[in-house]
């Protein structure tokens, strides 16, 4: 094997190698762009967090109200550790979705209800084991933090502190979420291209 590598021109495996992270970086925007256009609208509170960086730039940190909470029926069951996934089922309750259910696994949903996965970055600790869920989950939907221009991060944080910072974003019927639009008072600040 060693000897077909030797033959090969340098240059070919340099150019093989730059294609395939061409092709990942492509597929990690074609994935979004996808997220983003054919996802489900849903609109979510935001509460009061931190932000900034050092790669990115400023950014909005944003928690939810349904970053936190109830476990259900899944309270004492077996956990597999931290991070685990599960599935919030969403219904609106005065034009913002509000968590209805928490599921090990995705079930079906009806009329405007939608089924966004998580994972559970706290609350794997309880029952009689130690490792089974709690009855409060602190949940991760990887729509946590939101990159705006340089300087413009404040102003929305002082905005988002007094509780008038909403999003809109796509779920998929997989439940994978992406933030589509930045609200403040109702009204769009930011809006994500659909590339």
């Amino acid at each position: 094997m060693t000897g077909l590598l030797a033959r090969i021109p340098r240059i070919l495996l340099f150019a093989v190698a730059a294609l395939v992270q061409v092709a990942l970086i492509a597929m990690m925007v074609i994935d979004r762009a996808r997220i983003l256009r054919d996802g489900t609208e849903v609109t979510l509170a935001t509460r009061p967090v931190d932000p900034r960086d050092f790669l990115r730039g400023d950014y909005v940190a944003l928690n939810y109200d349904i970053s936190t909470v109830r476990a259900g029926a899944l309270e004492n069951m077996p956990a597999a550790g931290r991070n685990v996934p599960i599935y919030v089922k969403l219904a609106p309750k005065d034009g913002i979705y509000a968590a209805v259910s928490v599921h090990a696994e995705p079930v079906a949903v009806t009329g405007d209800e939608v089924l966004i996965r998580g994972r559970v970055s706290y609350g794997t600790s309880c029952g009689p084991s130690g490792r089974g869920f709690c009855g409060s989950l602190s949940v991760k939907y990887g729509i946590e933090r939101y990159f705006v221009p340089e300087g413009e991060g404040r102003e929305i944080e002082k905005a988002r502190n007094q509780g008038k910072v909403t999003i809109v974003a796509a779920v998929t019927r997989a439940g994978r979420a992406a933030i589509k639009r930045l609200l403040v008072d109702g009204q769009p600040v930011y809006d994500e291209p659909a590339y």
